[in-house]
């Protein structure tokens, strides 16, 4: 959604209220009553300093008049919103409150306190001041609008849709209420009419920001991502302190493998937040710069302004061991129950696998219903399977609390269509980040993350919120159903050359950045012959990629692009043909990897500080291959040169590779799994002694 100066919420925008418009100049402030006319002179003295700018001369002269007059609820309400501007939220409210008890009627003054009640993320009593301005006066365009806002934040689009066509109806030529409608439309996937939502609001207002920062969101999910630069760039151009606008920008610049001044925008990107203190994507720059200080930053910012803790449900009360079910009810949450994401297709056997008689697992799934077998299978393997979609992120929480959930997982962290929110109520005495996002998520109501000690060294645990959970080989589950086709692909069928080296990474392209290039451009020039395989992402990306190759001077016939494989089978089939998987940095393969092992395709790993890093090291440590491992990009150029002059040193990997599939834990799903439930047991166990959290260090079992 749009942002708001007054609204720190994650889609906010600014809100035209009767107050707002008197500060434009739109209509003088009026006396309740007749007031002698130095009373009126100094009214008219602080709006023009208020209109201004000079917030505290206006302030000081509303404050007079309120020793003169103490019940004008207009001044009451002008100085709240001083008050605003001056980000002092709850002394706003103070105001406010002040002017509606002697004004009770004034459905503008409700609108206000909605606004300001969103800002402190009290949603539930912003929305009933939005309701009560509208039963006050339900012709008012803007209330409709802002109430909208909070229905976005739900979730309810469609409520949200609702009441935005209810503020055009009343007033079409409100850009903001356009703007509005295009956000919920583009979270309805109804793109064309989202776009022409906001091309609306840019007709009757061109320097609106927001505008284009949503028509370059559709753009970009639309994959036409040179439409959506250009969105991108004319939104910085009018508001370049937006939220998370220059790292959006910035990951669809990636996505098309277009690195022109990619050095000096980063470098802007890191200074709005480390200087500025402006909320980026989180998941965005996971990809773009390894820096454990900067993610801890950036989530840190991200989470304050946006899922700070909310405590109107309250505490949970202490549950007793004994008072409970034998069972220990876990509550997985997430947006990805479904074949098409790569979380779903290597977390599928671990709910299969957990043992009936000791947990009780139930799913809260807020994604879409697609239907496919993965997703099926998935919901056989849960005790309860609840879709929530229609819920609030506090009808969730109170759910989870009514049916005492102990431990609640969330599967997304800030990857896309998560409810992080959720957790900002709290959910479940614990509460515990795994697998979806490959990082800290800043937030002190998570109290563990799980992880293992490649992924996080003890030195690293400063910059992670929580306590770490390790488990003692990978950190991250596979799945040993998912089948390997048996078709046989050709060299000519995949456009591969009939003979000579074969490299590849299967990775977005978007965790493809310069440095990254770099490396494999110098591996092509060392051995002759050689190929290197990508993944078709999009066609910009594929002749970007092209024309960077050829300026490194590698003839252009040696990058092969991959198409998309519909079939998962074929996909993993496919791996075959390739001799070694070159891996990305700072954000390495993750299930990519497991891919690639399954199917018997070494990886070359080069190694990080950051989560996202250390994946593919974590895997290879697991399966018994660390010499696939490497900390320098020299180190891993020079591996991969080795690797490829010397066939017999890569088959014998090959042959190590092989005899480990099975015998290593990295696809022991059973060993898994129970090693995981006894991190479980652990975490139940400290909380049922009445201690906090701490760092769990789970032993290894035998196989």
């Amino acid at each position: 959604m749009k942002k708001s100066k007054f609204s720190s919420s994650k889609q906010a925008k600014q809100p035209s209220t009767l107050l707002a418009k008197m500060l434009k100049g739109k209509q003088p402030p009026a006396p309740v009553a007749p007031l002698p006319f130095s009373l009126a002179d100094l009214h008219n003295r602080a709006f023009a300093l208020h209109s201004a700018g000079q917030l505290e001369e206006a302030k000081k002269i509303y404050l007079q008049i309120l020793t003169i007059e103490p019940n004008n609820a207009n001044t009451l309400g002008m100085l709240g919103t001083i008050y605003i501007q001056q980000n002092q939220l709850e002394e706003a409210l103070l105001w406010i409150d002040k002017a509606i008890a002697i004004n009770p009627h004034d459905g503008n003054l409700y609108s206000n306190r909605g606004i300001l009640l969103r800002r402190l993320n009290k949603y539930h009593e912003a929305l009933e001041s939005y309701n009560h301005a509208i039963e006050i006066n339900n012709n008012n365009s803007d209330t409709y609008s802002n109430r909208s806002y909070i229905f976005q934040e739900w979730g309810q689009y469609e409520n949200a849709l609702s009441d935005c066509n209810k503020a055009i109806f009343i007033n079409p030529n409100n850009a903001e209420s356009h703007i509005n409608r295009g956000n919920a439309l583009l979270k309805l996937k109804k793109h064309q009419s989202a776009i022409e939502s906001f091309n609306l609001a840019l007709k009757l207002n061109p320097f609106f920001a927001e505008a284009y920062n949503g028509r370059g969101n559709i753009l970009s999910e639309l994959k036409q991502y040179k439409e959506a630069i250009q969105s991108y760039d004319k939104a910085i151009a009018l508001n370049y302190k937006m939220d998370e606008l220059q790292s959006r920008r910035l990951h669809v610049k990636a996505k098309i493998c277009s690195w022109s001044n990619f050095d000096s925008e980063l470098n802007n990107l890191i200074q709005s937040v480390q200087v500025d203190n402006i909320p980026s994507d989180c998941f965005s720059v996971l990809s773009l710069k390894d820096s454990l200080t900067l993610h801890h930053q950036i989530v840190q910012i991200y989470v304050d302004k946006k899922y700070p803790f909310n405590h109107e449900l309250g505490l949970i009360p202490q549950r007793s061991a004994s008072g409970q079910s034998s069972k220990i009810r876990i509550g997985y949450f997430s947006s990805d129950f479904h074949g098409k994401h790569p979380v779903a297709n290597v977390i599928a056997e671990l709910f299969e696998l957990h043992d009936k008689s000791r947990f009780e697992i139930i799913a809260f799934s807020f994604g879409v219903d697609t239907q496919d077998a993965l997703r099926q299978r998935i919901v056989n393997a849960f005790d309860q399977f609840i879709d929530v979609r229609t819920y609030t992120d506090k009808e969730v929480a109170q759910l989870a609390r009514t049916m005492e959930i102990d431990i609640a997982v969330d599967l997304n962290g800030f990857t896309a269509d998560n409810r992080f929110g959720i957790f900002s109520y709290r959910a479940a005495p614990i509460q515990v980040c795994y697998l979806g996002y490959p990082g800290t998520v800043g937030a002190e109501y998570m109290d563990y993350l799980i992880a293992d000690p490649t992924i996080i060294p003890e030195e690293s645990r400063i910059y992670y919120s929580g306590k770490i959970a390790y488990l003692p080989h990978c950190y991250q589950v596979n799945d040993r159903k998912r089948v390997i086709s048996d078709r046989i692909f050709t060299r000519a069928e995949l456009g591969l050359p009939d003979s000579g080296f074969v490299f590849c990474c299967f990775n977005n392209n978007y965790k493809i950045i310069p440095s990254v290039f770099d490396s494999w451009m110098k591996i092509l020039h060392q051995v002759p012959n050689s190929v290197l395989w990508l993944v078709r992402d999009n066609d910009t990306a594929a002749d970007n990629l092209l024309k960077e190759a050829q300026q490194r001077g590698i003839d252009a016939t040696r990058i092969i692009f991959a198409q998309r494989v519909p079939l998962t089978e074929d996909y993993l089939a496919r791996n075959r043909m390739a001799d070694l998987f070159l891996d990305t940095l700072p954000y390495n393969a993750h299930s990519t990897a497991s891919d690639a092992l399954w199917a018997g395709l070494p990886v070359l790993t080069r190694m990080g500080e950051s989560f996202a890093s250390r994946v593919a090291g974590s895997l290879l440590n697991a399966i018994g291959l660390p010499e696939l491992i490497t900390t320098t990009a020299e180190e891993f150029e020079a591996k991969a040169v080795d690797l490829a002059l010397n066939p017999e040193k890569l088959q014998a990997i090959r042959e190590k590779l092989h005899r480990n599939r099975l015998t290593t834990p990295l696809f022991d799903s059973e060993l898994f799994t129970r090693h995981l439930e006894n991190a479980y047991t652990q975490m139940m166990q400290r909380y049922h002694c009445g201690l906090s959290p701490d760092h769990l260090v789970i032993p290894a079992l035998n196989p």
